[in-house]
């Protein structure tokens, strides 16, 4: 492999495998921390790196116009991260993490809802198999280890995230052009920091002081995460970093069996394999749908 193209591939399976210690380590802190603790402190201290990085960079101050669109879509960022965590409280790591990856499959929908992108056959079709893997993999409950009482609970919880993620990435696109990815991760982490500012000053009960410096891990790994991830599309196609992102299946696998004794049944296993093809497909099909349109081979398509 060319040493180019490896050194992007290393760097975004790093942050992949950072991305499922994070969720390992909410789901290890959160029931003792306090869920709204967890989330006001680690956007308080990713806030606070994002936006030293933002003045560091002498990033020019973003108009009026993007202050809005960004506060909305850090809302929803904020929303997207309550349900997740919550949902990461009642299902083993494997299942959210699968469930997770249904996000792919409804941005073809939610792009043409807000964007007017034609939705294909062939997505249609993927989307339904996808949904079909994922209810098969929420029943595959683990053959040992604790099982939540509130698992359906935490299962529409997880589908809920996915479906915001899903709007995120929408709406990212929406300003792709508009905003660098410095002054978007400031936005991302300022805005829900701002919002539970209440919580953070103890307007919902007192932070264990203990926590704290788990909560600025916490905040230090997501920006972490997110600095390689972009360090590693920037320096590789899309095309060939995208399937990595299923590599999170078999970290969430390792920590869920070594640190909560979570070994999902088979259904989990075989619901993923058909919501990662499913996924696969979608991405495939709009790959050559741009190829007919421009009549370029796919290796030669702009990333």
């Amino acid at each position: 492999m060319d040493r180019a193209l490896s050194l992007p591939l290393i760097i975004a399976l790093i942050a992949i495998a950072m991305g499922s210690g994070i969720d390992a380590l909410v789901k290890g802190i959160a029931p003792g921390a306090g869920l709204h603790h967890l989330l006001a402190w680690r956007f308080l201290f990713g806030g606070l790196i994002a936006l030293a990085v933002f003045r560091a960079q002498k990033r020019p101050a973003p108009p009026w116009e993007a202050v809005r669109f960004h506060t909305l879509r850090g809302l929803i960022q904020l929303g997207g991260a309550f349900t997740f965590f919550y949902a990461l409280l009642h299902l083993p790591l494997a299942v959210a993490t699968i469930i997770g990856f249904t996000a792919a499959l409804m941005v073809p929908f939610l792009a043409w809802l807000l964007m007017g992108e034609r939705v294909s056959p062939v997505a249609l079709i993927a989307t339904g198999i996808g949904f079909a893997g994922a209810a098969l993999a929420v029943t595959g409950r683990p053959q040992s280890g604790q099982v939540s009482e509130d698992w359906i609970l935490g299962a529409i919880s997880c589908f809920i995230a996915a479906f915001l993620y899903a709007l995120i990435l929408v709406m990212l696109r929406m300003r792709a052009t508009k905003e660098d990815a410095t002054t978007i991760a400031m936005f991302t982490n300022v805005v829900p920091a701002i919002a539970l500012l209440p919580v953070t000053f103890g307007g919902f009960g007192l932070v264990d002081w203990n926590d704290v410096p788990l909560f600025l891990c916490l905040g230090a790994l997501g920006y972490a995460v997110w600095y390689l991830m972009t360090l590693a599309y920037a320096r590789a196609p899309a095309q060939r970093l995208a399937p990595l992102e299923y590599t999170a299946l078999i970290w969430s696998g390792i920590f869920g069996s070594v640190f909560f004794a979570e070994y999902p049944g088979w259904q989990t296993w075989v619901g993923a394999a058909i919501i990662i093809a499913a996924c696969l497909i979608v991405a495939f099909e709009e790959r050559f749908a741009t190829r007919k349109e421009t009549g370029l081979p796919v290796s030669d398509l702009p990333e």
